[in-house]
């Protein structure tokens, strides 16, 4: 007889079931938005229903610009389920990225510095700078994150500390990476779901698998509280899977950012004041005048001549680092060449544009590396594959400092920042 086959509930139940038997210390790396409180919800009715003796961690990094209704959530979940959960609720001025300004590429949260333009009081019983040994004023956050677990770790004297993180491979290709991307000898007992990030810490990610319809029916089905911030985005129209709770300063949210005006107009009032450029991008924040629709080129401009413009408006700071990334690019395509697939590859030819094309790459990839200089502009579907003036014209437009539409990964401090962790942590694969 043919078995079963198990629904995303069913595998969830079975890996926090191996979680809860071989891991003393857990935590939940707890957002507030929906994957990650269908998470924290999964947790606490495991917990509930097989009766164990046991209490767990939950990690929320409070960035104090952040929606009423994610806070009242945060809040309630603490306060229904305090038998069981150890609340870790942060409150540190680490450093966010923002796409809302041309003059500063990241703001802090919690900034002593800038009490009298704080969004809202500091909760009370959270955690600050002065709680972590390790933090740094030139800290990001996702670092923090790191050298949380690793700082949690040693608090609990743990012999084995797992962070469970909601995150699904539906929502992006990085998330898709970041579970089946890793190397083996980072899983934890080859299980796919899982990432080594210290001695005897890892990340866990129970429920990547799952879409997100089934997170809605996971919350109807059982009844599980969650922000209702997710309703009034029903309301307003936006897309199931744009329907985010993430800082409202990142490049993602900054389409989006305009509906604090309408769902909480109090916290929009103070935003404007906090960090540069709000206002202008919860106005235009959709629109070409921030690269996020069809852009018309000035008449006189080609898209290169149009970027050099776009750059003598910025300040010397910002020329330096999009001139940086450009010349890396530059160079990159000429030396190395891009990933292109067969049929790229023919459009290319088809259109009479000057490529050399090599047999094999050093990624796995079934794509060929193409060496070819900077065009202008090109209209093929493949645009956001191809090195073109258009794409840095719409990187500087959008205020992303890192290139991420240029197809960039991190930016000089950011490697310098992943060398310094890989350095701490440089012995924990032997």
């Amino acid at each position: 007889m043919k078995e079963k086959k198990k629904n995303v509930y069913e595998l969830a139940e079975e890996r926090l079931a191996v979680l809860f038997k071989e891991f003393d210390n857990i935590y939940i790396s707890f957002s507030g938005g929906k994957d990650s409180g269908v998470l924290l919800n999964l947790c606490i009715d495991f917990i509930r229903k097989h009766n164990l003796k046991r209490r767990i961690g939950v990690f929320h990094m409070d960035y104090e610009v952040q929606y009423k209704m994610t806070i009242d959530f945060v809040d309630r979940i603490f306060e229904a389920n305090k038998d069981i959960l150890d609340a870790y609720r942060i409150c540190v001025p680490f450093k966010v990225r923002t796409c809302t300004s041309m003059y500063q590429s990241y703001w802090r949260p919690w900034d002593p510095s800038k009490k009298e333009l704080w969004i809202r009081e500091m909760p009370k019983d959270v955690l600050t700078a002065e709680d972590f040994p390790f933090f740094r004023e030139d800290m990001w956050d996702y670092e923090f994150q790191l050298k949380f677990a690793a700082w949690l770790h040693e608090q609990k004297d743990a012999v084995r500390t797992a962070c469970l993180v909601g995150i699904r491979t539906q929502e992006s290709y990085n998330r898709w990476r970041t579970i089946y991307g890793g190397l083996k000898q980072q899983l934890y007992h080859n299980y796919q779901w899982s990432s080594k990030i210290a001695n005897d810490v890892f990340n866990l990610y129970p429920i990547y698998d799952w879409k997100t319809t089934d997170i809605w029916t996971a919350n109807g089905k059982f009844g599980w509280d969650y922000n209702k911030l997710y309703d009034l985005y029903y309301q307003a129209g936006v897309n199931l899977e744009r329907q985010r709770v993430a800082s409202p300063f990142i490049c993602e949210a900054i389409e989006s950012l305009r509906l604090y005006k309408v769902i909480d107009p109090d916290t929009w009032g103070k935003m404007i004041g906090r960090v540069n450029g709000v206002n202008f991008s919860g106005i235009y924040g959709g629109t070409r005048a921030m690269g996020r629709s069809s852009i018309k080129l000035p008449e006189g401009h080609t898209w290169k001549s149009f970027m050099e413009f776009l750059l003598s408006t910025l300040p010397e700071d910002a020329q330096r680092g999009y001139l940086s990334k450009l010349h890396t690019s530059i160079r990159f395509w000429r030396t190395k060449g891009g990933c292109l697939s067969n049929e790229t590859i023919q459009k290319l030819v088809d259109l009479g544009i000057p490529i050399e094309v090599r047999n094999k790459s050093n990624y796995k990839t079934t794509k060929h590396p193409v060496m070819m200089e900077y065009l202008d502009d090109i209209d093929i579907p493949e645009f956001r594959e191809i090195p073109t003036y258009k794409r840095m014209c719409f990187c500087i437009l959008r205020n992303d400092y890192a290139c991420k539409y240029m197809g960039f990964a991190m930016t000089k401090e950011d490697a310098k920042m992943k060398n310094y962790i890989l350095q701490q942590y440089k012995n924990i694969w032997t």
